[in-house]
């Protein structure tokens, strides 16, 4: 199983990305799918998760009203669309997953993408 994560950059303040995940090698139906963050010096934190079935989603609540996380089934593919973004959501991204929903249970995701690096100026 592999996830590639890809759509990390520089942007300014108030700027938007978008980063996908996408994955092989086996499907997550009855899984999730989602993103964590580790800035500088600090603890990786969860960040947004979708639910393969039914399209749950769930977000910290820091991001909540400008990160969207999507999925689009035929490419087995995750999306996490960031707008005005803050120099604090500078970090690396990870793309992770889980075989079964919700993306945080048990010991956290099965399998996890290399992180893609948002760099946030102000």
């Amino acid at each position: 199983v592999q996830l590639q994560a890809s759509g990390g950059g520089l942007v300014q303040a108030g700027g938007s990305l978008r980063l996908s995940c996408a994955a092989s090698g086996r499907s997550f139906s009855g899984g999730a799918m989602g993103w964590f963050r580790q800035a500088p010096g600090k603890e990786r934190e969860f960040v947004a998760a979708i639910n393969w079935s039914g399209g749950s989603t769930y977000y910290e609540d820091s991001v909540k009203g400008r990160f969207t996380i999507s999925r689009d089934n035929a490419k087995n593919t995750v999306y996490l669309r960031m707008n005005s973004l803050k120099p604090q959501d500078t970090a690396v991204y990870y793309c992770a997953a889980r075989t079964i929903a919700p993306l945080w249970s048990g010991s956290g995701p099965d399998y996890w993408g290399q992180g893609t690096l948002v760099t946030v100026s102000s």
